[in-house]
């Protein structure tokens, strides 16, 4: 006699069970019918996929004349993003003498070598023209962030996290 578990509804075949059947279960399936025989319908022509356009790591706002920027970051700033937008904070700078940064980092991850060496040079550049900046963020890597440009610049820094908001606005308006 031979046994199968390829027709366990055979006379004299094997059942097999698992660890989570028992050997005489019915193997039958339970799910809808939608689901284990699903109808394909086919699509005519060529779908193409267009993926949503990607937000700017780098948004810039001024508000009380100029006096306060407000700087939203997110992903990874590169030097092509500090190009872009520190000839934005000079022209503030100018027309206003000093001035003070709100920085909002959501999804915020650093940044590169390139924008990293635009950093420093900018600080340095602008050694007395920034007096605050209010740095809020959501991880602990941000938080270490906003303490690695201090030898660089002599504006007041602090940080805040993304659930102090309010405080840091408050603060930097003050």
């Amino acid at each position: 006699m031979i046994h199968s578990i390829f027709d366990p509804a055979g006379g004299n075949a094997e059942r097999s069970g698992t660890a989570f059947t028992p050997p005489d279960a019915d193997q039958i399936s339970h799910m809808p019918e939608a689901i284990t025989n699903p109808t394909i319908e086919p699509v005519d022509g060529f779908v193409d996929f267009i993926p949503p356009p990607e937000q700017p790591r780098v948004d810039l706002s001024a508000e009380n004349g100029g006096r306060l920027l407000v700087i939203r970051l997110t992903g990874k700033l590169t030097k092509v993003d500090y190009k872009e937008f520190i000839p934005l904070v000079e022209k503030a700078i100018k027309v206003n003498g000093t001035i003070r940064m709100l920085v909002l980092m959501h999804h915020f991850h650093g940044l590169d070598a390139g924008a990293l060496w635009q950093e420093i040079k900018f600080d340095a550049k602008h050694l007395t023209d920034i007096d605050r900046i209010a740095m809020v963020g959501e991880t602990t890597e941000q938080k270490w962030m906003s303490t690695l440009f201090n030898p660089f610049i002599s504006a007041d820094i602090r940080y805040f996290s993304s659930k102090d908001a309010a405080e840091a606005q408050t603060w930097i308006a003050a």
